[in-house]
């Protein structure tokens, strides 16, 4: 999972935030996609372009003259610190040697001699040559000179930009400005109303991966709803919590019907008490998400199952991830669902990871879902002793198997239901 959904989630600081509050909603502050914002979003771009092939600390030095004594610098530096994160920018420490064994190295040939402007310039000649030596490629004494101290973030260099349109750009500043609101969410209620089921499904992985405490109820011929758990109602206040949560308006923004309301938790700016605040979003809010929608498939044995299918000579029609069987404050999705001519239908579950954490969450979901229309196909390599868990204590039907799932084996089952 973590792989499938490995996304860039660089997102403002907080210094970096612009709202305002109408009574106790807050309001983001969002830049109209204009020419004269499209022309800042250009020069920034094209400033980064520019400073390919030199270092950070010279790059930071363009941006603060590009920034000048306009009023607007903060909406110049909110996208510049996008640009610099990892989506499009690439700094990499250049060094013939590892920077900390090159510093001791040099320090330990420069106490050999008395300390000179001459005598460095001949450590660093003697250091070059014998690096020379040893990596068999030459080496002169300003590459290790300047690779003495290229592991400071200054003097990293920019090997790789890679440059979003303006347009982009500013989407991704207008998003990032929205989820900083939920840097002080106490909690969000999020209603997805009737989508897509495959929709559904990569919401949920996405509160998976960022570990949300979240509770889920609904079905899918009506639609979910989460209560998420924020980061000011742990028992102390967690901001790595709450930057979980907003990198999951990303993934949101790719269901099509769907509204939230975050309760917020603040600091009155005079009195410093806390104050409660709110803020609603809905899928006509028109952020552009960065998010990629998810691969067709969660592994390769799936994958190879859906291709062994297709040369099987059967009636059973194998569908992809399209029922959602809702157990108390959770949901599962099985990975297909089997579909006869004559209306019969079963819904197939493949067990292949082996964490013991896994399978005793699936273990759970299994006997809370309570059907018998549900197939599971478990490899024979699980340690399921280990994990404490005993699938035939459910009203599943199992089939095992070791490589590969076998459509044959699937279909035994069927034929004796």
């Amino acid at each position: 999972v973590r792989e499938e959904y490995r996304v860039s989630n660089r997102m403002l600081p907080s210094e970096l935030l612009l709202h305002r509050y109408n009574g106790e909603a807050i309001v983001p502050k969002r830049l109209p996609i204009n020419t004269g914002n499209i022309a800042i979003a250009t020069d920034l771009i094209q400033l980064f372009q520019a400073a390919k092939g030199g270092t950070r600390g010279e790059l930071n030095r363009q941006l603060q003259e590009l920034e000048g004594e306009d009023t607007d610098y903060r909406i110049k530096r909110g996208l510049a610190h996008l640009l610099n994160g990892d989506a499009f920018s690439t700094f990499e420490t250049i060094s013939p040697l590892d920077p900390g064994d090159l510093r001791q190295r040099v320090f330990a040939l420069s106490a050999q001699v008395s300390p000179s402007s001459q005598s460095t310039q001949s450590t660093l000649q003697k250091l070059a040559d014998i690096l020379t030596q040893e990596l068999e490629r030459e080496i002169l004494p300003e590459q290790v000179r300047q690779g003495l101290y290229a592991d400071l973030s200054e003097n990293q260099i920019l090997t790789n930009f890679e440059a979003p349109s303006p347009e982009a750009l500013l989407h991704r500043y207008n998003l990032s400005q929205v989820q900083g609101v939920f840097y002080r969410a106490s909690h969000v209620t999020l209603n997805a109303h009737r989508n897509d089921p495959g929709e559904y499904k990569l919401l949920f992985r996405y509160v998976k991966l960022f570990g949300l405490m979240t509770y889920i109820e609904g079905d899918a011929d009506h639609g979910f709803t989460l209560t998420i758990d924020g980061p000011t109602s742990l028992f102390k206040l967690n901001t790595h919590y709450g930057l979980k949560l907003a990198m999951l308006l990303p993934a949101l923004l790719h269901v099509t019907r769907w509204d939230l309301t975050a309760t917020l938790q603040r600091k009155d700016a005079y009195s410093g008490k806390v104050q409660s605040g709110r803020f609603t979003l809905n899928s006509d809010c028109g952020l552009v998400t960065h998010y990629p929608p998810g691969k067709t498939y969660d592994s390769m044995l799936e994958a190879g199952f859906v291709d062994r299918w297709a040369k099987a000579k059967t009636e059973w029609q194998l569908e992809r991830e399209v029922d959602l069987i809702p157990i108390p404050g959770s949901v599962m999705i099985p990975d297909f669902r089997l579909v006869h001519p004559d209306g019969r239908t079963f819904l197939l579950e493949i067990v292949g990871y082996w964490r013991p954490e896994y399978l005793k969450k699936k273990f759970a979901q299994v006997r809370q879902a309570g059907r018998d229309d549900l197939i599971l196909a478990i490899s024979e390599r699980l340690n399921l002793e280990k994990a404490g868990v005993n699938f035939n204590d459910t009203s599943a039907r199992l089939v095992w198997f070791k490589d590969q799932l076998s459509p044959k084996a699937v279909l035994s089952v069927l034929e004796d239901a």
